[in-house]
């Protein structure tokens, strides 16, 4: 286990009133010996420790088959079924490196006690599927964050593995996660009511658009878009990162105004990172809309000062998003 670092990064969000492996898979499952974290670049690989017919190299191959997209490693772990529980396993994997979580179970129980124990660490996001509307509705009333649910009549393809296997290996803030097309996965044959009441119990789903079989949206559980998720985590992620390296490598950082101009830069640089990738609005001059604001020596209480410690610096930044629905009026004259 890692030891902890001595940066700590926290965004918190502001709405509008009437707003490194980060992609890295991993799937978790049960067998009788169990099996430690290990990772794997191809699904011949995969096919060496599990049988075509499994549903962890399912997964895997909804993972993988999702062409130049499908992620250049993913992450394998199960827990022995006699003599450990998914409780005492769960907190094993929050050690190992991964961002995105998928189930081989999809029993209510297991997927809440999983979205219960993300939600709790509040630095990665899990993926499940279900066929059960009473299940979603289960789910649905615990309102989470970094649990995504995908409603689908056949789950023995893993289609939220798919869709991780589409869309998680773009780089933060680069794409929104509805309207993609998922490989191996058959849309479904609602009509417009039918997939309201999905919506409704916060699930995604799959299906045609215009001709296009694509993923209805790009929502967690509690409404929260995915994109948005993932790029918090990546910005907090990043600039401990950062700035850590920065305390490591330095022979020391002054503790004045030219000390805390490079904690400044580092953390600009991640931003300035994060727009290039597409995460940050523009403003009507084509200017980034993000700031740092880091208060100088002097600004600073002298306890923290004394105890070698800055905690002054904050930044701010307007998401881009993504356009997901559109009404557009035409006027026809005669």
């Amino acid at each position: 286990m890692a030891v902890k670092g001595d940066v700590t990064v926290t965004i918190d969000m502001q709405r509008p009133t009437p707003k490194l492996g980060f992609g890295k898979p991993l799937i978790i499952g049960s067998s009788a010996t169990g099996m430690e974290y290990t990772t794997y670049s191809d699904l011949e690989g995969v096919g060496k420790d599990f049988a075509a017919n499994s549903d962890v190299y399912k997964a895997a191959l909804a993972l993988l088959s999702q062409g130049d997209n499908s992620p250049a490693e993913i992450a394998i772990m199960l827990y022995k079924t006699e003599g450990e529980t998914l409780q005492t396993f769960l907190p094993k994997i929050f050690a190992k490196d991964w961002y995105f979580l998928i189930s081989t179970s999809s029993q209510v129980t297991n997927i809440t006690a999983i979205a219960d124990a993300v939600e709790l660490d509040k630095s990665r996001q899990f993926f499940a599927s279900t066929s059960s509307l009473e299940d979603l509705a289960k789910i649905y009333a615990k309102k989470y964050d970094r649990t995504t649910l995908f409603y689908h009549t056949d789950t023995d393809n893993y289609p939220e593995a798919a869709w991780i296997g589409e869309a998680a290996s773009a780089e933060p803030g680069s794409l929104t996660w509805k309207f993609k097309t998922l490989k191996g996965i058959a849309p479904l044959d609602i009509d417009t009511t039918e997939l309201m009441e999905i919506e409704a119990l916060g699930a995604n789903t799959y299906v045609t658009k215009a001709g296009d079989d694509v993923t209805s949206e790009g929502k967690t559980v509690s409404g929260e878009y995915i994109d948005i998720i993932h790029s918090r985590d990546y910005l907090v992620t990043s600039i401990q990162y950062a700035i850590q390296k920065l305390l490591n490598k330095a022979k020391k950082i002054n503790y004045d105004n030219g000390g805390i101009a490079q904690l400044e830069s580092a953390t600009r640089n991640v931003l300035k990172r994060a727009d290039l990738n597409g995460m940050i609005a523009h403003d009507d001059d084509g200017q980034a809309l993000y700031a740092t604001f880091f208060k100088t020596r002097d600004q600073v209480d002298p306890a923290d000062r004394q105890n070698r410690e800055y905690n002054d610096g904050t930044f701010e930044f307007e998401l881009a998003g993504a356009i997901h629905r559109s009404k557009i009026k035409g006027i026809i004259k005669l």
